[in-house]
């Protein structure tokens, strides 16, 4: 994470922030570049005083907020927690909340007191969702978190200091059904079985700031005000209708930052481009860097970190851009691209799609770039790798029409009960998604998705799924004390899952009937978990020709 740009060339990921190395602020005014010969421009270039030298990001690591909670719910697997630190902060908690008989509740085995967890990301605002994990203290006799749902907790931040646990402010709060591993069984994964994840079960309720901190040499008054007016001679946004930079120096040592939308899913890569633009320089000065950086924009070694530079500009850099596209260099194309569809240009569009479809390595990057823009022509390269053979290059690309716009009709989908289901048109062979991060969803590729008979499949405590005449399959929803409910429904994967949620359940019911089936060969296609192109991949240069 601490590798600059240029260190970086030939990893996919984009999320890295830009930590370079820092200069004293020793003036604004960057040197004159005069035509010279290209080593001695690259000289000078290193001398043109950029953003990164004075400052280091602020608030770009997750942050993590937890508490105890209490799940309900569960099928006779739960627990009186023993004495400790977690009993008595549930304890305090019901305190607040005037929950009668306390101590009687916790010894009930339908209940289990957990640890509950999650991170903030960097530029997290009110109202943003995240994951959360639920896992069962060692201490505890609970046996599994199946079938449970917690009960909203207040998250904060928390640290021990001399044995003793220090709440910090209210960040966060939590609650839903916990969804556990659907393959774990009770002889051989009793761990897995006590931990589980609310898939975007997580509400911030308070923003995280961002911003950039100058550095010791740096901290002035003119420093910050100057940061931020670069900054926003490059970047504005719409809050409420008016026009606002992105940028506003608090003090001598801090200039607080607003996400620009267009970044909104890539915060590093923000970061990176804030850092990179110039502090100050005359149009003469940037046309000798331009220069500069075209020239390392066509070297595979440096590319990335001149089309960083050239993006930093903004729109005067997009002609010397374009001429990465024209090169048969897939590294260089890439990064060129890459650049260009930040900064929303459409002849980006095409080549990133060709990009990502031919090399894994920068699938990732390419789709995140894509799902930038606010070209048309960018969605319908997304569309067409929703046709793919790939589940990853297929799952991705939906994953980026939705980051693009959620409320496009192609992926908005149908919210069922705590999760959305979408049926995706597609004229290769069927396919079914779903996550177990980020959030609950139930993505099916193809309409011709069923379930073979006969079949019995438990996904729950309470529910049974088994055959029925002609094929039609039978829910089976147990209440204790009262009438079974029941549903018929055809083996179509649709009616199923609409079956399931009509009878109440959600989400943990689905996937976990669906792993069923799967083990029982009883679905028709593929079932894939979490297949997202792997940012982590390294591009391999091809080897050198000889001379």
């Amino acid at each position: 994470m601490n590798a600059s740009p240029q260190d970086g060339h030939n990893r996919v990921s984009r999320r890295k922030f830009l930590w370079g190395a820092t200069a004293l602020f020793a003036g604004c005014t960057a040197p004159a570049l005069r035509t010279q010969s290209p080593e001695i421009l690259e000289e000078e270039l290193d001398r043109v005083k950029l953003v990164r030298h004075f400052s280091v990001p602020f608030g770009v690591h997750p942050l993590k907020i937890e508490s105890a909670g209490l799940v309900l719910g569960l099928p006779g697997t739960g627990g009186d927690p023993p004495p400790g630190t977690e009993r008595a902060m549930i304890l305090e908690e019901m305190k607040k909340r005037s929950v009668e008989n306390p101590n009687q509740l916790l010894a009930d085995s339908s209940t289990a007191v957990v640890l509950v967890s999650g991170y903030l990301p960097p530029g997290c605002q009110k109202g943003d969702r995240f994951d959360v994990d639920v896992w069962v203290p060692p201490t505890s006799e609970t046996a599994s978190l199946r079938g449970g749902r917690l009960l909203e907790t207040r998250l904060r931040e928390l640290t021990q200091q001399r044995g003793r646990i220090h709440e910090g402010h209210l960040m966060g709060k939590a609650g839903g059904p916990i969804l556990v591993d659907p393959m774990a069984e009770s002889d051989d994964s009793a761990t897995l079985l006590r931990r589980g994840r609310i898939l975007g079960g997580g509400i911030c309720l308070k923003a995280r700031p961002l911003g950039l901190a100058l550095t010791p040499g740096s901290k002035s008054v003119p420093a910050s005000s100057q940061i931020g007016k670069v900054i926003n001679q490059r970047f504005s946004t719409y809050i409420k209708g008016r026009k606002v930079g992105v940028a506003t120096p608090k003090t001598d040592g801090y200039v607080e930052l607003i996400v620009h939308p267009r970044y909104k899913d890539n915060v590093g890569r923000y970061l990176q481009v804030l850092r990179a633009i110039a502090i100050q320089e005359t149009p003469t000065q940037r046309l000798e860097r331009m220069k500069v950086l075209a020239d390392q924009l066509h070297d595979p070694i440096t590319a990335a970190a001149a089309a960083l530079g050239l993006e930093a500009i903004g729109k005067e850099g997009i002609e010397t851009l374009k001429t990465g596209i024209q090169t048969d260099d897939t590294e260089i194309r890439f990064y060129a691209c890459e650049a260009l569809a930040y900064l929303d240009e459409t002849s980006a569009a095409v080549p990133l799609g060709h990009i990502a479809l031919a090399e894994p390595a920068f699938r990732a990057a390419a789709m995140a770039a894509l799902s930038a823009m606010d070209d048309p022509l960018a969605r319908d390269e997304l569309v067409q790798l929703l046709d793919n053979n790939s589940a990853e290059t297929r799952y991705g690309a939906f994953r980026a029409l939705t980051m693009m716009n959620d409320r496009d009709p192609l992926v908005r989908g149908e919210r069922l009960n705590d999760f959305t289901y979408h049926i995706i048109t597609t004229t290769n062979e069927p396919l079914v998604h779903v996550t177990r991060g980020y959030r609950p969803e139930v993505v099916q590729f193809g309409e011709r998705v069923w379930l073979s008979t006969p079949l019995t499949l438990e996904p729950s405590h309470n529910l049974l799924i088994t055959s029925a005449s002609e094929g039609n399959l039978k829910l089976i929803k147990f209440l204790a004390g009262q009438e079974n409910e029941e549903r018929f429904v055809s083996s179509k994967l649709d009616d199923v899952v609409r079956g399931i949620t009509d009878l109440g359940f959600g989400y943990p019911e689905v996937v976990n009937m669906l792993a069923q089936a799967r083990q029982a060969k009883a679905l028709n296609c593929r079932l894939e978990f979490d297949a997202l192109p792997d940012a982590s991949r390294r591009y391999e240069r091809p080897p050198a020709e000889e001379s």
